[in-house]
C-alpha cells in the first residue's frame, strides 16, 4: 500500500480506527460493472476482530433491494465475490483561517479495498440484518421474519485493506 502523504493524519491504531467506523453512518462502494464505474452510498454494519499480532478485521454487511444496478453488480461473479472499493467519513466541522485558503475541514475517514459477496444462508442473513441493526439503531429489536429474510438481499464486504485518517478540529 501507497504511503500516506500527510503521515501525521494517519491512524493506525486499532481502537481508534473502530471508533471511526462506529462513528460513521454510511459507507460509500465504489465498484464497476458493463456500464463503468459507480459508487453507492449504504447504511452498514459491520464485525471487528482482532488477530493474535493485534491486525484488525474488517466485515461490512449491508443490505438492498435484489434488483438493479447495485445488486446486479454486486452478484456479478456469485461465490467469487466482486472487488470494491470502500470510503466513509465523518465530518467534524470547519476550521477557520485568516483568508479563504487558510480555511480548511476537520474529518475522520476510512478507505479501503476487498470484495463483496452475496449472502444466500438464512442464519447468515440474519447475523448481517441484526449487524446492520445494532450500528443503525443500538437497542433496537432484530428479529426477522422469514418472509423479510427471503425477500432481502444481504451483503457482506471482506474488507482486505483499509487505513484510517483524521484532520483534528482547532
Amino acid at each position: 500500500m501507497k504511503a500516506m502523504r500527510l503521515a501525521k493524519r494517519a491512524v493506525t491504531d486499532p481502537g481508534a480506527l473502530r471508533e471511526i467506523v462506529e462513528a460513521c453512518r454510511t459507507v460509500r462502494l465504489g465498484a464497476v460493472d458493463d456500464e463503468g464505474m459507480f459508487i453507492v452510498p449504504v447504511s452498514f454494519g459491520y464485525d471487528w476482530e482482532l488477530d493474535e499480532a493485534g491486525e484488525a478485521h474488517l466485515t461490512l454487511w449491508l443490505h438492498s433491494a435484489g434488483e438493479g444496478r447495485k445488486a446486479a453488480a454486486f452478484a456479478a461473479h456469485g461465490a467469487d465475490g466482486v472487488e470494491v472499493a470502500i470510503e466513509m467519513d465523518c465530518e467534524d466541522g470547519v476550521i477557520t483561517g485568516d483568508y479563504a485558503c487558510a480555511y480548511s475541514f476537520a474529518y475522520r475517514s476510512i478507505m479501503g479495498t476487498g470484495r463483496i459477496f452475496p449472502v444466500s444462508n438464512r442464519d447468515d442473513k440474519a447475523h448481517g440484518l441484526a449487524r446492520i441493526m445494532a450500528h443503525m439503531a443500538p437497542g433496537a429489536p432484530s428479529t426477522f421474519p422469514d418472509a423479510a429474510l427471503e425477500r432481502v438481499a444481504v451483503w457482506r464486504v471482506e474488507v482486505d485493506t483499509f487505513s484510517g485518517k483524521q484532520r483534528q478540529p482547532k
